[in-house]
């Protein structure tokens, strides 16, 4: 049984660390589970396309990018569907459809009828479950530790995906050398049945569904969009996630190909460039409590980008020697910014929206935020193959060093406390719904 928590120790629970928190560290539990089997099989599936099944570069493209292209296919209508159902049973779902999903693989393996087909159609069907995952996992976590500790809650979680984009992708290449692509596929699969185990453990009151006597698809999705739209914070936080992560994209495709094609690196001292802006974020996710107090959550926002934001300049001087190690440093301090944005603009965008429009709020987010995503790696093949990598590095470093001014000209310029902004959300969410039910 749930006890409800009374308001003594409601205050109480604002001095303890959230993992101190059975609920939110099963949570925690489950996401680092989920994130150490999607490592190891971002290595372990392109190499058994590439050993067992001959892929060839282009194949292997296709299989690349099926991973992602689930968020914008269902991106937006997931958002929907996650609203009007009970969050946990989502996310258990979504990791029980994993499991079966990866495990298809080893056995299709074993029994020697494996082909490319099958890679495709289960990469992407994951993809899709990575979808429902990530924007029920999003919207979960405000009710799961309330308004008081929600920017500790993203600091933690967002540590834990920084420190999974340094060392992951390491742990799952050894994994591969040691067991083979095969077999490392099943600690893929072994990963997602502990998440899913560990968010079944959770027991905690969840804001029921919402739901509309005549449910119209895309007219909730659309409501969705247009929350986000209208709401001058989020559309703010919204500009600024894409034209960082557009820059971003521009920047560590061209990284790869200057590194390897023109300054001819190993591919571990590529590792150990690309590893810099990991190590940014997780240091700038360990800073973005005491900024967010210090500075307040708004003005953390510009100044820390304002600050940090520079130092993509010198990426584009990345050469042999020193130079390499300069712009490494350039790089890392320039994520800095991203890894704040990811524990504070979270924070707030879960702040402002009601938890009837949260999944689609996120979905929103997820379809833009990688839909930059695949615009910079695009512009940067483009740029890259007319004015060569540099050109491509100099425009995505351009694009970060400036995106803090998106939020220097919002709303969110001088804000300090989150609840100064929870009135405007309110309203618009009211006009929002009632114009939904009206259509639906």
């Amino acid at each position: 049984m749930t006890r409800t928590l009374t308001a003594p120790a409601a205050v109480d629970r604002r001095h303890r660390s959230v993992l101190a928190d059975r609920n939110f560290r099963l949570l925690y539990t489950a996401d680092a589970a989920g994130r150490l089997g999607a490592q190891v099989s971002f290595l372990a599936i392109p190499v058994l396309a590439q050993t067992v099944l001959h892929a060839g570069a282009g194949e292997i493209g296709v299989l690349s990018a099926l991973g992602t292209m689930a968020f914008l296919v269902i991106g937006l209508p997931a958002g929907t569907w996650v609203d009007r159902m009970p969050k946990r049973t989502v996310l258990l779902a979504a990791n029980l459809s994993r499991v079966a999903l990866v495990a298809s693989l080893p056995v299709a393996w074993a029994c020697g009828v494996l082909t490319l087909a099958q890679l495709y159609v289960v990469v992407f069907l994951i993809g899709v479950a990575t979808v429902f995952f990530d924007i029920a996992h999003l919207s979960y976590v405000p009710s799961l530790v309330g308004a008081d500790r929600l920017v500790a809650a993203n600091s933690s979680l967002t540590g834990l995906n920084q420190v999974a984009d340094v060392s992951g992708r390491g742990i799952g290449g050894l994994v591969v050398q040691l067991l083979g692509p095969a077999a490392a596929v099943v600690v893929d699969a072994l990963g997602f049945l502990w998440s899913a185990w560990s968010i079944a453990r959770i027991r905690a009151n969840e804001p029921s569904p919402h739901r509309t006597a005549r449910p119209r698809l895309w007219r909730e999705t659309a409501a969705g969009l247009r929350f986000v739209l209208g709401h001058r914070v989020l559309r703010a936080l919204a500009v600024k996630g894409a034209v960082t992560n557009l820059g971003i994209q521009l920047c560590q495709v061209s990284f790869v190909v200057l590194c390897t094609q023109q300054l001819r690196l190993s591919a571990g001292l590529l590792g150990l460039v690309l590893s810099a802006g990991g190590i940014g974020g997780f240091l700038g996710a360990l800073l973005a409590s005491v900024a967010g107090r210090r500075l307040g959550h708004g003005r953390a926002l510009w100044l820390v980008g304002m600050l940090t934001g520079p130092f993509a300049l010198l990426t584009p001087f990345m050469a042999r020697g020193p130079l390499l190690w300069v712009a490494a440093a350039g790089w890392m301090l320039t994520i800095v910014q991203t890894g704040l944005a990811n524990v504070l603009a979270v924070s707030t965008r879960q702040t402002v929206t009601p938890p009837a429009l949260l999944g689609r709020m996120n979905a929103t987010y997820r379809f833009l935020l990688t839909g930059a995503l695949s615009v910079g790696a695009l512009l940067a093949g483009l740029i890259g193959a007319w004015l060569g990598p540099r050109t491509a590095i100099c425009t995505g470093a351009a694009l970060i060093a400036t995106s803090w001014l998106v939020i220097f000209c919002s709303p969110l310029r001088n804000v300090r406390h989150l609840h100064e902004l929870d009135d405007c959300a309110g309203k618009l969410s009211d006009r929002v719904e009632r114009e939904v039910e009206r259509q639906g």
